[in-house]
């Protein structure tokens, strides 16, 4: 039984591949395996294949690359979650028992979810089948919040929170995601087509092209009829569990679905930072929140509250796919060879199939790391961490959020954040205070940052270029290098039947072998039957030109592709002299000299930037602005700005659902409007059809790969789209009156009507709440003549609020109809949940939630090692959340059973089991038994057995030769191992048996703190 110690998020473990390799070769290739030569290697394209990983790399939404840099600057704020898993008896399944403590040794209070980042992965995965209808899809979120709630365990409080309608400036990023998901789809078709007809015409058997469903992920979108009724199955869901799970009993859940404005996660921190202003609020209470999206970190560090973590999926890289067009593994689409001959060949099957991990993300520890950081020694400006924190927060905009490009000079994947600290450290005496207060930026002192950055871009322009350089350089002589090593040893004549020989071994994955010998196959069905009128060395085959043209074409292609990868057009070309103007002039249509527009666009810059900050720290200042630009000035062009003077204070609405949907939607999406609608994106009498390209450049802008590019769509006129949506009030009819378009949201039926409509928060509990008896007031009455009453906050925890009579309510005692038609989700008989309206507490305009800590709060015990601790002293690292967690310990007997079994024979490497006095930081007992294995096994270290015992039955201090040696022995061995073997294997046997002592030891472990994670 192995334990799998804690390692960085998205790190590369080389050596843990090389048994799956292994596992793949074909017999007689052992010795292969063996090599030193082949483990390098490996371990190298191992490598370089997860740092070239495209799209699974980085983080899908939020800050590109901000996690992984993140986690690897910060390892110890990574904590893997301890799941406890469902068991079947006698085949019944026993779900976990969510009463219990939480195995992860920390009690949760609240739980927060952010719905779309569950949604997303469970109707449309990418490391398993599709569900095939919408039940199916519903079904996995349930077990997904199923899952995440039993690793949790809140006590208080469960928020599901789905995306509403976005600000304006987030519906600009994502009507560039979905019309470049649109694009891409075609484009995959049509690829798809073009390799199954080349394929068909040079023999290759093909499976039958099938007529399946699509399912467009552009519906989940406020507004679709998919949103509109998922939010009705999760109504059921929470009815459901609240009537039968035990864990649900005693807490509060709280449903925000599509039809409330506001993105998924700004709503729960809306919530949070509204519980956080009452008077009820415990200071103290444990949240945690899920969800992918990487800038949910720099959410949690702007709430201030001590004990904030986060949840979400451990990346896994490069995990199989299926191939588009065969729907095998094992290959991409471009090496698709058809079907395999064999229907039962290992090759057609799926891979094992492995269930995702879950790891926490602790603030609190991130606190402690940047108050290591950002602290300013003889620092003439009081040190605040909170005010820190913040100003932390508003430098990571700089290099990229949802809201705004990032600056040239500034990329994360080249320590922008940390050059930026070290500005902000060097330039804070300067600028007399922090940079925030409460999400109000201090412009002048902005400035002060922006041009001190400003002044160096031409030197980081420059450096990047060399860095790019040398690694195209160093890539190339690698590829050199392989291909060198991969060539034939002896190259026959064309015709010859003689295989050309390789220099050294090749390696193949087993699918890569199993699809070159399904090749062969093929090809030898052209071979002559017979060898009569041939010779070994010059054999005339009969090969049709044409086939040899096409051939030779697509190799030539391949190796175009190949080689231009590193050759990027790049017409700014930002490391010569002129880079500014040919900037302004490739990206604006500008003149570079144009000081105005320049200086324009800085201003619409900046003000971004205060309402990003304004938007994480007090809510959405303005639903309907937006950033005007595709591209971001460049620092030194923020030299008038200190004068800017910000003003949000017109009042502004979000838009409709429907309104939202016509503003991101591609045409090739319209199926999820309202029929009468639909004509607007492809009729050419729509007065709004500029809005809807078939066909828009991506701007690759020096990058290297399409996704990594900028769409550069037209933007929406928001009064243009409003006009045709909107009926005149006056007169009933439409103001811009388009033959077919008449009274567009009068042809609304009541369903379309009701998905256009804003919606309420939506407030459950059972039977079993304190709060029940309360809610059931709201009910003796009319519901629909209800009024709201305020909550009386000691019935729920401290939780304050408004509620009031819903109503779709489903009453006491009544049936509940299920949605579904699996057994396992039936009708509720007799509902003991109530649900209701809910309202957040509410505040005057202009009031100002408070940046700081609360009064009464406790910080957490510090995790990190203390910087003033004496090397040499005893230190016992912190294991997950608690220093108190139990460990396993160990008799007498078992260090005995220990050190005899495991110290030494066929698994060298954990000889650091061996219990002895010298490799224990805590010194106890340091008896070893006399004439041991261990002992026996070095003669040329030790004496005798026999004069060992007697020195020992004597009382001697000497206790052999071997006593020192031992370990340095086995030591030594390992040491000349190639160097990726040196490093310890991230697996402990046997946890129950090793004692604590021993997995505190110092001297076996690498240097480098981050590996074991402690």
């Amino acid at each position: 039984m192995l334990k799998r110690i804690p390692t960085p998020a998205n790190s590369y473990d080389p050596i843990h591949q090389i048994p799956k390799l292994k596992s793949c070769m074909p017999g007689g290739w052992d010795h292969n395996f063996r090599s030193t030569h082949f483990k390098v290697t490996y371990c190298k394209i191992w490598a370089e294949s997860c740092r070239e990983d495209k799209k699974d790399s980085t983080v899908t939404m939020g800050v590109p690359a901000f996690f992984r840099w993140l986690t690897r600057k910060y390892p110890s704020v990574i904590v893997d979650a301890v799941e406890e898993k469902p068991r079947d008896l006698n085949g019944i399944r026993i779900p976990v028992n969510t009463t219990d403590p939480n195995p992860n040794f920390q009690e949760f209070d609240n739980l927060y979810l952010d719905m779309n980042g569950i949604i997303h992965p469970c109707t449309h995965p990418e490391d398993r089948p599709s569900p095939k209808t919408e039940e199916e899809m519903f079904v996995l979120i349930f077990e997904y919040i199923d899952r995440l709630f039993a690793i949790v365990r809140p006590r208080k409080l469960l928020y599901m929170a789905i995306d509403g309608v976005a600000p304006r400036a987030k519906m600009n990023q994502q009507r560039s995601r979905r019309f470049r998901a649109s694009k891409e789809a075609v484009e995959k078709v049509e690829q798809i087509a073009e390799i199954r007809s080349r394929l068909e015409s040079e023999g290759y058997p093909l499976p039958p092209e099938k007529e399946k469903e699509h399912f467009d992920s552009n519906c989940i979108t406020p507004g679709t009829p998919f949103m509109a009724r998922l939010a009705v199955a999760l109504r059921y869901y929470i009815h459901q569990r609240l009537n039968s799970d035990p864990g649900w009993e005693k807490i509060a859940v709280i449903l925000s679905d599509a039809n409330v404005p506001g993105e998924g996660e700004h709503k729960i921190m809306d919530f949070i930072r509204r519980q956080r202003a009452s008077p009820s609020h415990d200071p103290n209470t444990v949240h945690c929140l899920c969800g992918a999206d990487a800038d949910l970190i720099m959410l949690g560090l702007a709430t201030h509250e001590p004990n904030f973590n986060i949840i979400r999926e451990e990346f896994v890289p490069n995990q199989q796919r299926p191939c588009d067009l065969c729907g095998q593994y094992g290959h991409e689409l471009n090496d698709c060879k058809g079907l395999a001959l064999d229907d039962n060949s290992e090759c057609q099957s799926s891979p094992l199939q492995k269930e995702t991990n879950f790891i926490f993300v602790r603030l609190p520890v991130l606190r402690e790391y940047l108050e290591r950081e950002l602290y300013i020694p003889n620092s003439s400006i009081p040190f605040d961490l909170e005010r820190a924190i913040d100003d932390w927060v508003f430098m990571c905009f700089f290099v990229g959020n949802d809201f705004l490009p990032h600056l040239p000079s500034l990329e994360i994947r080249e320590n922008a954040i940390d050059r930026l600290v070290k500005l902000y450290k060097d330039m804070v005496c300067e600028m007399k205070g922090y940079l925030t207060d409460s999400g109000i930026v201090s412009i002048q002192r902005a400035q002060i940052i922006l041009n001190k950055l400003g002044e160096v871009e031409d030197e980081i322009f420059k450096s990047r270029q060399e860095r790019e350089q040398q690694f195209k350089r160093k890539n190339k002589e690698r590829k050199w290098r392989e291909r060198a090593f991969m060539a034939p040893s002896y190259i026959p004549s064309r015709d010859s039947l003689l295989a050309p020989q390789t220099n050294g071994p090749m390696y193949f994955s087993g699918s890569s072998t199993r699809a070159m010998a399904r090749t062969a196959r093929l090809e030898a069905l052209n071979f002559p039957d017979t060898l009569r009128t041939q010779t070994v060395n010059n054999v005339a085959l009969h090969i049709p030109a044409t086939n040899m043209s096409e051939n030779n074409d697509r190799k030539h292609k391949l190796n175009n592709d190949s080689s231009s990868e590193d050759e990027i057009s790049d017409e700014v070309r930002l490391w010569e002299d002129g880079w500014k103007d040919r900037y302004y002039k490739s990206k604006f249509q500008v003149d570079g000299k144009d000081i105005v527009f320049r200086r324009k666009v800085a201003l619409a810059y900046i003000e971004g930037l205060c309402w990003v900050l304004h938007y994480y720290y007090q809510g959405c200042a303005s639903w309907d602005w937006y950033y005007p630009f595709h591209y971001a000035p460049f620092a030194s062009d923020f030299d008038a700005v200190s004068e800017f003077k910000l003003d949000f204070s017109a009042h502004t609405e979000p838009f409709k659902p429907l309104q939202q949907l016509m503003g991101v939607f591609p045409a090739a999406s319209r199926m999820h409007l309202p029929e009468a609608w639909q004509d607007l994106m492809i009729s050419s009498a729509s007065p709004i059809i500029d809005f809807y390209p078939d066909k828009f450049v991506i701007d690759l802008n020096g990058k290297k790969y399409a996704w990594q590019g900028i769409a550069l769509l037209p933007f929406v006129d928001e009064k243009r789209l409003l006009e045709v949506l909107k009926p005149d009030i006056v007169s009933g009819t439409v103001l811009l009156n388009v033959n077919h378009v008449l009274k567009m949201e009068d042809k609304l039926d009541a369903f379309e009507k009701e998905r256009n409509s804003r919606g309420p928060d939506r407030l459950f509990v059972g039977s079993s709440h304190p709060f029940y008896k309360f809610a059931e007031q709201l009910y003796e009455g009319d519901k629909e003549g209800s009024i709201a009453l305020p909550i009386d906050t000691s019935l729920t925890f401290g939780m304050a609020g408004t509620v009031g009579a819903d109503a779709k309510a489903i009453m006491k005692g009544e049936n509940y109809k299920s949605p579904f038609l699996v057994n396992e989700f039936a009708d509720i008989a007799e509902n003991k949940a109530i649900m209701m309206i809910y309202k957040d507490p509410q505040f005057e305009k202009g009031y100002v939630f408070a940046a700081k800590r609360l009064s009464g709060a406790i910080d957490v015990p510090r995790t990190l090692k203390d910087i003033n601790l004496d090397r040499k002293e005893p230190y016992r690292p912190q294991i997950g959340f608690s220093r108190e967690i139990p460990r396993h310990g160990l008799s007498d007997a078992g260090r005995r059973m220990l050190g005899h079994n495991i110290g030494h024979g066929p698994r060298p490497l954990f000889e650091a089991y061996q219990i002895d006095s010298h490799n224990r930081p805590h010194q106890s007992s340091s008896w070893i038994p006399a004439g041991s294995y261990a002992e026996d096994r070095m003669p040329n270290y030790s004496p005798t057995a026999n004069q060992f015992r007697e020195r020992r039955q004597t009382g001697g201090e000497w206790y052999g030769n071997s006593r020192r040696y031992r370990n340095f022995n086995e030591y030594e061995r390992i040491s000349q191992l190639p160097l990726p073997l040196r490093h310890p294997f991230r697996y402990e046997p046997y946890p129950e048996l090793i004692s604590s002592r021993a997995r505190s030891r110092g001297r076996d472990r690498p240097l480098q703190h981050s590996v074991y994670r402690w």
